[in-house]
């Protein structure tokens, strides 16, 4: 038997499982993380502060999060194309969560033991 709280539950996480499915894909979270930070951001300038992704790996999540009305682009009638990226206010919305996220990071984060590999070496070798 089915009662109104499994179908509420069931809905809701069909609503975050939806979400996740464009948030939690690779580098989708950095590119709104840094159009908070900024109005507009062009393509090879988002290729300059998310080192290490892929021309065409940038532009599907660009496409993924336009589609998803997180992302906007304005495309200038131009040669060289001039093409601007930019938060919606959808995604504005989510950038208070974002901040928020950022800081709970931070907090929880735990320190990384680093060894210091002379130091040990030289203790290893006095022993």
């Amino acid at each position: 038997m089915v009662n109104k709280y499994s179908v509420a539950r069931t809905t809701e996480e069909a609503e975050v499982v939806s979400i996740w499915e464009v948030l939690g894909r690779r580098w989708s979270l950095l590119i709104l993380k840094n159009l908070c930070t900024k109005e507009v951001i062009r393509f090879n300038e988002f290729k300059k502060l998310l080192s290490g992704i892929s021309s065409t790996v940038l532009a599907d999540r660009l496409l993924e999060l336009e589609r998803e009305g997180l992302v906007s682009k304005k495309i200038y009638p131009q040669i060289p194309p001039k093409v601007e990226y930019s938060l919606t206010i959808r995604a504005k919305e989510l950038g208070v969560i974002l901040r928020e996220l950022g800081k709970w990071a931070s907090r929880w984060k735990v320190p990384r033991i680093t060894t210091n590999t002379k130091t040990t070496s030289a203790a290893r070798s006095a022993s």
